[in-house]
């Protein structure tokens, strides 16, 4: 009985494969904010002293 309920109703396996595809996207994207986080906070200084040189020899 279970079997044939599900036979019928394929749709309940693709909702879950796209739901699963953005959960997956919205993982990569927080991992990628939280390093580009890490790398300002430990290299700001450093990165905004290039700017300085690089507007200064502009100048």
């Amino acid at each position: 009985m279970i079997q044939k309920v599900l036979r019928n109703e394929p749709s309940i396996y693709r909702r879950g494969q796209s739901g699963q595809g953005m959960v997956e996207y919205a993982l990569i994207l927080i991992l990628v904010s939280i390093v580009a986080i890490v790398v300002l906070i430990t290299m700001g200084n450093q990165i905004a002293n290039i700017f300085s040189n690089v507007v200064a020899g502009l100048a």
